[in-house]
């Protein structure tokens, strides 16, 4: 009879959510789900309140991105302000996203994946960690660490708490850098490019391994979605959205972000307390797309740092030339893109006006509707708010960098799933790559959690001896 295999929970994630496997009488696997299975309700809590609280309180939606929601929020906030930001200010907030991309795709690399890696996808799952990392390659896991806290330490020094700084404020930020954290930030960015260029050539190294999970690990034609910079090259705090198709044709280019309605519809299913958001004018769910590290090096002409862009031609020469289509290369993206920041950094605290000291324009709002447009790690954040005329919240819509690839990852489950997993005879490296493939997406669970959905509720009395007494559902 058909049978349901549920890997509960999935690991090394952030956040909750389980997948399901369904088989058919063969014991092949014809559907998958992922299941999101928190629920947090921002959209809906912060109404009411005064539009400034915003990037401080949906900061609190995550403990390892909330730099990004800062950057959106800030920005949609300046939106309702009507009021252009100080230069320096602006260069702040980028210095900060970019400490926030290298701690955030160093998590994601280091601690997360690097395991299945260097270990192999069968390896013992009770080796298969950081700590079993640590026994097998000390140098990878310690260059891990590190290249967090290098991250974690700027976005500490700008802001003055490591989470949840309340440095970026509606208008700007609240305080200009000192000549000495200046000096000292910049001390640090050198060994973390030694640490990022070193795991990247490890990384080409690995990859041969893994012909077979390149092939199916998320290996399918969608459209990709990201911000540029007017001129096409690589952007995560400002710039214009970018749809490019499987083949590299643009779709849309150079998009104002405060058009996104036009461009994104968004869905929501039974079985997740995730938004499915999809491109508006195919329609859902033909309208898949992806974001994040992959989409962003897809649609980018170039990144404008001289490493990073060498990097770029050696991941575009994954498909030659054209966008890069196997989720799996994730990490190649990250990889890049950690690079990219630590060089963008230091451009940025060796221009003399990053000392400027007005970093900050106020006023009260001027404006009933704003958006905030950033990438995330994860990929293109979106925050929209409505205000009424005394600036306290009516609206809010969140869209998140996760949720954009909600498709794309239960997609990918289902690719995994069907070619590595027999459902006759289960291994758990069949099931451990049903996991990987979303890491390879490196989910915000807690930041993705936007749908009310419609998951029932189980409740089961169990007696000592393991035996379900009772039982109630609500649907």
């Amino acid at each position: 009879m058909a049978r349901t295999i549920k890997i509960d929970p999935v690991s090394r994630i952030e956040g909750h959510a389980y997948i399901t496997l369904n088989l058919n009488d063969a014991g092949k696997v014809e559907d998958a789900q992922f299941h999101l299975t928190q629920f947090r309700g921002f959209e809906k809590f912060c109404e009411g309140r005064p539009f400034p609280e915003m990037p401080a309180l949906t900061a609190r939606t995550c403990g390892i991105c909330p730099v990004s929601h800062l950057v959106a929020s800030s920005k949609a906030c300046d939106h309702l302000l009507s009021v252009t930001i100080p230069p320096t200010g602006v260069k702040l907030r980028r210095l900060m996203n970019l400490a926030q991309i290298v701690q955030s795709h160093a998590l994601s690399f280091f601690h997360m994946s690097s395991a299945d890696l260097l270990l192999g996808m069968d390896s013992a799952p009770q080796q298969r960690n950081l700590i079993g990392l640590l026994s097998v390659d000390p140098q990878l896991a310690k260059d891990g660490i590190r290249l967090r806290q290098i991250g974690q330490t700027i976005i500490e020094w700008l802001g003055g708490k490591k989470i949840h700084p309340g440095w970026m404020v509606p208008g700007g930020v609240n305080e200009p850098l000192t000549d000495e954290r200046r000096l000292a930030m910049l001390a640090m960015l050198p060994e973390g490019l030694e640490i990022a260029h070193r795991t990247i050539d490890l990384f080409k190294q690995l990859v041969s391994r893994f012909d077979e999970e390149i092939e199916h690990f998320g290996n399918f034609p969608t459209m990709f979605l990201s911000l540029v910079t007017p001129s096409g090259g690589l952007e995560h705090y400002d710039g214009l959205l970018r749809i490019k198709n499987a083949a590299g044709e643009i779709v849309e280019d150079m998009v104002p972000p405060t058009e996104y309605q036009r461009l994104i519809g968004e869905a929501v299913e039974p079985y997740s307390y995730m938004k499915f958001p999809y491109y508006l004018p195919a329609g859902y769910p033909t309208g898949i797309y992806r974001v994040g590290p992959l989409a962003r090096l897809n649609n980018c002409d170039f990144c404008g740092t001289p490493a990073a862009d060498t990097e770029l031609d050696a991941f575009r020469a994954l498909q030659h030339g054209k966008p890069v289509s196997s989720s799996f290369h994730f990490h190649f993206a990250r990889l890049v893109e950690m690079i990219f920041a630590l060089e963008r950094m230091q451009q940025l605290l060796e221009d003399p006006t990053i000392l400027a000291t007005r970093v900050r324009a106020r006023a009260r709002g001027n404006a009933n509707e704003g958006i905030g447009v950033a990438e995330a790690p994860r990929g293109t954040l979106i925050h929209h708010y409505k205000i009424d005329d005394d600036g306290l919240l009516t609206w809010a819509n969140l869209i998140i960098a996760t949720g954009h690839n909600n498709l794309a990852m239960n997609l990918g489950v289902k690719q995994v799933a069907a070619h590595f997993v027999d459902g006759n005879h289960l291994r758990e490296g069949m099931l451990n790559r049903v996991e990987a493939v979303i890491r390879c997406y490196d989910p915000c669970l807690s930041c993705a959690s936007h749908a009310v959905g419609q998951m029932p509720l189980k409740i089961q009395l169990i007696d000592a001896r393991g035996v379900v007494v009772d039982e109630l559902v609500r649907d």
